[in-house]
């Protein structure tokens, strides 16, 4: 299976703040609910749900089909 890195970042986050709070499960989520407003302080997009990474990934794919659309259709430069 290939790695992939944003997969990997999401679960060593997740390691390390269980490691942090494994035996206070409050405090843990209090974190998340901390880091959750900073980012959104910082104007950082937060997912909430699978159904808004869904539609989050199918919007950029759309972005980017778009773009290679016009990158295709764009017309070779004319010579002088």
């Amino acid at each position: 299976m290939k790695a992939n890195p944003i997969l990997e970042e999401v679960w060593r986050i997740k390691d390390e703040l269980s490691r942090e709070f494994a035996a206070d499960p409050d405090a843990y989520f209090a974190k998340l609910d901390e880091i959750t407003k900073a980012e959104e302080k910082a104007g950082r997009k937060v997912i909430r749900s699978a159904e808004e990474l869904r539609q989050l990934v199918a919007e950029k794919e759309r972005q980017h089909a778009e773009e290679s659309a016009l990158a295709l259709n764009d017309k070779p430069p004319r010579n002088p």
